[in-house]
């Protein structure tokens, strides 16, 4: 048990860092999306002119937000289960189903790491949104329209974070089955801010 604990410890350190970081990149998406679809709603109801990028740039933002905070939800239990039917099995019994259904979580998030990376690379990557510009210099002369792959990036840093807390319940699930569930390094903030 002590090489799970020692497995363990540096990968919840660095979830816990990653996480925190894609929470403040999430939470500023958010309010990004939330400026575009306001900035959309006011151009065309009460200017009756609807822009063109409001609708791509709330959606840019929230591919951005969901894989940034999925992994935090699903870190902190906050995805919906149904775990009625593994707290009445014996302890044992519920945590290896439990153990399970992650190792089964697993295969589908390296094969979407596939699918992510082909989207990114692949031909789709290669286009550019219809509407949403950056600056292509620092002197704002140039503007070059984003390309696709940076929206679809988001799957896949989404999908790696996953599979990283995915691999790191994993681990917790197998120390607590031993035993070893109070010498685990605690996942902060678990309360998901009165979800329950």
């Amino acid at each position: 048990m002590g090489i799970l604990l020692a497995v363990l410890a540096p990968l919840d350190f660095v979830n816990s860092l990653l996480l925190r970081i894609g929470r403040g990149i999430g939470i500023f998406a958010v309010a990004l999306m939330v400026i575009a679809i306001l900035v959309q709603v006011v151009f065309r109801y009460v200017f009756n002119n609807a822009l063109p990028w409001p609708d791509e740039a709330a959606r840019f933002c929230m591919l951005w937000m969901t894989g940034l905070m999925a992994p935090t939800a699903f870190r902190r239990g906050g995805f919906v289960a149904i775990d009625m039917f593994t707290h009445s099995l014996p302890r044992l019994l519920g945590s290896a189903i439990s153990l399970l259904l992650l190792l089964i979580s697993l295969v589908v998030l390296v094969v979407a790491l596939k699918i992510g990376f082909s989207e990114v690379t692949g031909f789709g990557g290669r286009f550019a949104t219809a509407s949403l510009y950056v600056p292509g210099n620092l002197s704002f002369s140039e503007w070059i329209r984003v390309p696709r792959s940076w929206m679809m990036a988001s799957i896949l840093v989404g999908v790696f974070l996953l599979t990283l807390v995915n691999i790191e319940l994993i681990l917790r699930n197998i120390i607590a089955s031993f035993g070893g569930a109070d010498r685990m390094p605690v996942i902060p903030d678990p309360d998901m801010a009165g979800a329950d």
